[in-house]
Parts: C-alpha cells; sequence; structure tokens
C-alpha cells in the first residue's frame, strides 16, 4: 500500500473491503476516500477472475472527474476504463461497454436504465459486475436512483440469486435523516447499512493522523443585530396584505407570517386549491403572493434592489387575462415607483451585505493570498452576490476575483458542464480567488484548499454543513456563518453541529454490533424495504388506474381552457410525455430554440410552446424532434390542471396522474400522420 501513497488511515478503512466484505467508508471531505476506493478497486482488479468493476456517482460532473483525476492516473496502464454520462454516446449502447471495459464510471441513472432496459446493447445484469464504488452513499435512501439500484441487488440477495457484486460505499457524513435523539440516529444508520447491504468503517486507530491531514478550520458566528427599520419589506407586506384582502381568503386558512418559508408553504397550498376549485381569482393571486414573498426573503439576504428587482422581472412578464390580473398587475404599476425608490434608499440596506463584506475584507487582501467558497441557497442569490462583488469598490481593491459555481441544467440560471469545468480550472489556477456557489460545490467536486468558507442565507441539513466545512481544508483556514443573531440560519447552525455529534455517536454504536445482530438486523430492515416497495408499487398501479385516459382532460392551469385530453398523451423511451394529436397545435404558440448541453440518441429539441388562449402565455414545455420526422410537444405537467370525473387536480410530477399514458409508438405515429411513408 506504501507504493499507492496511502496513508495509516486509509490503510485501515480499505482492510475488511480488501477481504470481499461490503463495506461504507466513512472519512471527513478531504480525507481521501476516493484515493482508497481506487486502490480497493485496483487489488480487486489483479486477484479477482473475469473483475468487472462499476464507479457510480450521483452528479455527471463527477463522471470525468472520477475518471481524469482519479482512477485513469493509476489504473490506465493495465485495464479498460471509459466514462459514461447521459451526455456520452456510449449510453446507448451501455451493455457492450459495460462487457468491454474493465472500469466503469457512470451516473446512477445510467447503470438503473440498463438493469431495466431488455435490449441485447442496453441491457446490464448485476451479476456482469464484481465490483460496484457508490460515491456519495448516504444517498442510497428513499426514492433515490442509488437505492433504486440497490433495491435489485437487495431482492436479488433475499432471493438467494447469485453472484452479487461486492459494494464499496463512500460518504464523509451519513446524517441522522433528520431524526433528534440517539436510538432514531441509530436506526437511520442501519437503514443506510441496510440500503447498502454494507458495515460501516471508519478509523479507530489512527484518528490523530487524520485530524492532522483534514484539520477542522476555525468556525466563527458573524452574526448581526436585526434591521432597525426595514420601510422596503413594510411597503411590500402592506401591498400583500391588499391583495389578501382582494382575493378573499377562504374561511378555513389562516397564512402563516410574511417573509418566511412557512408562508411560502402556505400560499402554495392555496394556489392549488384556486386550481382545483376553478377559482381563478385565488390561484392567481396566490401565485402574485408567492412572487411577493420571495422578494421578502431576498430582502432580508441579499440587497434591496435586488429584492425589487426580482419583483419587476416578474410583472414584466405578465399579461391580463380578466380582473384579477388587472388588479394585481395595476397593484404593481401603482407602487412600482415608490418601491424603486425605497429599495435605492442606503441608509436602510442589509446589514448583513456589510458583516459579508468586512468578513471577505478580512480574508483578502493585496498581501493575501487567499482563496474561499460562499454558499448561499440559490442560483438567483450567486448572481445578485457575484453582482454585488464586481461592484463593491472595497472587495475589488481588495483583489477578489469572482465567479458563479451552479450546478449543471438548462436555462440562463444554470451552467453548462464546460462552464463548471472552466470556473474551477481557473479557481485553481489562481485567476479566479472566490467561488459563490450553491450546494454543488458541497459535495464531490475536485475543488483545491480554501482558507475561507462562508454560508450565507442557509438553512440546510448536517450533511450539507460538515461538506461545506471540509472544503476550508487549508491551514488556519476559517468557516463564517453569516447571520442574523438569533435568527433561522444561526440556530439552524448550531442544530447542526449537534445533529453532527449525535451522527458520530450513531455510527459508533452501530460498530459496537456483534457481526451476528448487525446482520440479522440489516436482513429485516431488508425484508421491510421490500415490502414497502412493493405496496409502493401496488398504491402507483392502483392509482393508475383510477381513470381511464380518455375520461380525463387537459387545462392549461393559468386559464383553465381545456387544451388536450389525457388520451392524446404518450411516453416516449420512459422518460417523456408527448401529445400524439394534431389538433393540439392550434393550442400553442411557439417561442424561441431550446438549447441543451448535450445530445440524443433518437431526438433533438426544438422550440418552446405556451398557451396560446387571448393573452394566457403560460409556458407549456417545448417541441421535440423525434427521428428527424415526429415533432411532439413535451410536456410538463406542472404547467397543468387535471380535469377527472372526480373532479379536479393538480400534481408535481408525471408519476403522480390517475391514468395510464400509453407508450409512443412510432410506427403508429406515422402510420397516423403519414400514411404515405408506409404504403
Amino acid at each position: 500500500m506504501a507504493d499507492f501513497g496511502l496513508y495509516a488511515y486509509q490503510e485501515e478503512v480499505v482492510e475488511r473491503a480488501l477481504q470481499g466484505e461490503n463495506i461504507i467508508i466513512w472519512l471527513p471531505t478531504g480525507g481521501g476516500k476516493t484515493r482508497a476506493a481506487v486502490y480497493v478497486a485496483k487489488r480487486h482488479l489483479e486477484t479477482t477472475p473475469n473483475a468487472k468493476v462499476v464507479v457510480l456517482v450521483n452528479k455527471v460532473h463527477l463522471v470525468d472527474q472520477h475518471h481524469t483525476k482519479e482512477f485513469k492516473p493509476y489504473l490506465r496502464h493495465n485495464y479498460a476504463l471509459v466514462p459514461v454520462s447521459g451526455e456520452s454516446e456510449e449510453k446507448d449502447f451501455f451493455g457492450k461497454v459495460v462487457r468491454d471495459n474493465d472500469v466503469i464510471i457512470c451516473t446512477a441513472q445510467i447503470l438503473y436504465n440498463a438493469l431495466t432496459n431488455t435490449e441485447e446493447t442496453k441491457h446490464v445484469e448485476l451479476s456482469d459486475i464484481t465490483l460496484l464504488i457508490i460515491d456519495e452513499c448516504h444517498h442510497t435512501n428513499k426514492e433515490s436512483v442509488y437505492n433504486k439500484v440497490m433495491g435489485c441487488y437487495v431482492d436479488k440477495k433475499l432471493k438467494k440469486e447469485r453472484p452479487l457484486p461486492q459494494i464499496l460505499g463512500l460518504t464523509a457524513s451519513p446524517g441522522t435523516g433528520g431524526a433528534k435523539t440517539l436510538e432514531k440516529a441509530v436506526e437511520h444508520v442501519l437503514q443506510i447499512c441496510a440500503n447498502l447491504d454494507s458495515a460501516i468503517v471508519s478509523t479507530k486507530n489512527y484518528a490523530p493522523e487524520l485530524k492532522k491531514k483534514v484539520p477542522r478550520p476555525v468556525k466563527t458566528f458573524d452574526v448581526v443585530a436585526p434591521r432597525p427599520k426595514d420601510p422596503l419589506g413594510d411597503h411590500l407586506k402592506w401591498m400583500m396584505q391588499l391583495i389578501h384582502e382582494f382575493m378573499v381568503l377562504p374561511s378555513d386558512f389562516n397564512l402563516r407570517e410574511c417573509g418566511t418559508q412557512e408562508y411560502e408553504a402556505d400560499v402554495v397550498i392555496l394556489e392549488q386549491r384556486g386550481v382545483r376549485q376553478g377559482n381563478r381569482q385565488l390561484a392567481e393571486c396566490a401565485r402574485h403572493l408567492r412572487q411577493y414573498n420571495d422578494a421578502l426573503l431576498i430582502n432580508d439576504t441579499l440587497r434591496m434592489m435586488d429584492a425589487y428587482r426580482s419583483l419587476n422581472e416578474f410583472y414584466n412578464t405578465k399579461s391580463t387575462i380578466d380582473g384579477t390580473d388587472l388588479f394585481l398587475v395595476g397593484l404593481f404599476q401603482e407602487h412600482q415607483v415608490k418601491l424603486r425608490k425605497l429599495a435605492g434608499d442606503s441608509r436602510y440596506e442589509n446589514p448583513k451585505m456589510f458583516k459579508l463584506e468586512s468578513v471577505l475584507l478580512e480574508q483578502f487582501g493585496q498581501s493575501v493570498q487567499s482563496r474561499g467558497i460562499l454558499f448561499s441557497k440559490t442560483r438567483r442569490s450567486t448572481h445578485c452576490l457575484h453582482d454585488w462583488v464586481g461592484t463593491n469598490k472595497a472587495l475589488q481593491e481588495a483583489g477578489i476575483k469572482a465567479a458563479i459555481l451552479t450546478g449543471a441544467g438548462n436555462g440562463i440560471t444554470y451552467m453548462t458542464q464546460n462552464e463548471q469545468a472552466d470556473t474551477i480550472r481557473r479557481f485553481r489556477q489562481g485567476s479566479l480567488n472566490l467561488l459563490i456557489s450553491t450546494s454543488v460545490a458541497e459535495e464531490g467536486l475536485d475543488i483545491p484548499e480554501c482558507n475561507l468558507v462562508v454560508r450565507y442565507g442557509l438553512l440546510t441539513n448536517e450533511i450539507a454543513q460538515q461538506q461545506a466545512s471540509g472544503r476550508a481544508r487549508a491551514i488556519d483556514s476559517k468557516y463564517s456563518v453569516v447571520a442574523q443573531k438569533g435568527g433561522r440560519e444561526e440556530r439552524r447552525e448550531h442544530i447542526n453541529e449537534y445533529l453532527e455529534e449525535l451522527t458520530g455517536e450513531a455510527i459508533a454504536k452501530v460498530q459496537e454490533m456483534s457481526p451476528q445482530k448487525f446482520r440479522i438486523k440489516i436482513t429485516e430492515l431488508q425484508k421491510e424495504a421490500v415490502i414497502c416497495r412493493k405496496l409502493a408499487e401496488s398504491r402507483i398501479a392502483e392509482k393508475r388506474s383510477r381513470h381511464t385516459a380518455a375520461s380525463v382532460q387537459l387545462l392549461c392551469r393559468n386559464c383553465f381552457k381545456s387544451v388536450a385530453s389525457g388520451s392524446d398523451l404518450r411516453l416516449l423511451e420512459n422518460a417523456h410525455y408527448v401529445i400524439v394529436n394534431p389538433d393540439f397545435k392550434r393550442h400553442y404558440k411557439v417561442g424561441g430554440q431550446v438549447c441543451l448541453d448535450r445530445t440524443f440518441e433518437d431526438w433533438e429539441p426544438g422550440c418552446t410552446i405556451s398557451c396560446n388562449n387571448g393573452s394566457c402565455n403560460k409556458d407549456w414545455g417545448f417541441e421535440m424532434k423525434y427521428k428527424k420526422r415526429a415533432l411532439l410537444p413535451n410536456l410538463a405537467i406542472k404547467h397543468f390542471a387535471l380535469q377527472t370525473p372526480d373532479g379536479r387536480l393538480t400534481v408535481k410530477k408525471w408519476k403522480d396522474v390517475t391514468f395510464t399514458v400509453e407508450h409512443f409508438s412510432f410506427v403508429e405515429y406515422c402510420d397516423d400522420n403519414f400514411p404515405d411513408l408506409l404504403d
């Protein structure tokens, strides 16, 4: 192991894995979990006949990172390695890729698709794999794709179907799963162990070496007193009260305090109720109130002008359908000048911003080579903070060169994978010294050592807190929590400290169990999980047969116009819900071209589509061109209501609809729309 450069604590935690046991390695961020996994993979390949190693990650950008920086340098000379994600062509013949390579690094979804796909070139059996490495394995719970993969494993294990791969999980913290007591935290850790069919190991003999290798940063609570006066917030709340009075709040419904997450949850429920009751006034007022509440939350965290702009952007896109819209849009327009004036009054600026400025200035300066990450909650907040850093004279004079790092995806506020990689490269090279990031930088990304981590306006769990803290790995580094004194963020951070200790205690309790008692408990939990999965599947099947597709109508969620029947829908490639009725085209208008940061085997995106009923303009989804022939509207169910024989309802995801959607047939589609092609 010395040749491989492992520390003694790493050698200790891989010992049982080298003997073929299923193991979860628990080491802090920066402790070298992945390097230890590479060593286990190397030894496994050397000692196991017909070895096949699959490494699962939970985010696309980690596929290339693990391949290029971790596994390839140590294994490329003797073994065939391949990275596969939804963006690579190899996913389309994944079964063959697995057969032809020794080490496959892929997203969990790719493997799960292969396990459930019957096409020979795409299908993979768990028995084809001899070692399955699961990165950030604490995500193996509930409905996660990791748990779906391991659900297949557990099913086979309980049926005594062999062979099955050895499991190696990696985590910086399994967390407590929301538990606040030791007993419940132990149950959670045992459940993670059961889901992964693995024991959890940590260093016992070399804890001082680990502590030296991964020093904990100095933690400070940089708190500020509440704003003495908040005229912008007060005016927004007064406007919200006018909307409350206009919409006639149901007598059985009480809204909680404005400017809180609880209020947001209330108005989401209120909007759903309005849609279900066909009460557009209630639904539309609730939508607008959510935007006002967002502005209050932004005002509490960022600059007053950021709050104003968020509301202004919303109203710039609004059109009027009826008297409700006239009132709501008119209210904003009537007070727009006043709001802008209040937002520009520096006497009442957010004190948290001044505290954040002082924290950054303490660490950055002309003579100090600092590198930091500023964590914030939303993509919008990272953009606002980046704008603030770029326009703040003191921060610019201190030499701060900042960039945004957010999750990969589609849309203006998302980053492409290439943009992510370029930002991290510039940060590593030193042309950037501050990343303003969402949670994407907490977990997994290969980001160099930082001497400052700031958590700003965040309410997260103990796992996210530990991972963010673990980013401050330089000597004498600082971990700062900028928050209002006695506020939610400060309270949550203290709770997370307790939960971090509780996690350690729970793991210790699990590790103290005798092997026999541990195995009995794990098997019991696995059997319970199988029963729960089957019950859930039967409930879904029962829900899906509640109505016939033809008896359900899709209504635009904004104007309530009926635009399609459930029987017009088809499920394409088990992922896309498309309309095959050509008459549907008269209900929508097309917008700009959709650009995605990846290509697909059989389809390409077309233009966005929106409701063309009067001035509704509700976004619905986008057109997709399938096999260069079929132009299919691809719908997002969150933009629609469902009119069923039992009344109107709303669902967040397609899996929750109350009817069965038939699978798309390209032959049938061509037969109906291009009959001459098949003559």
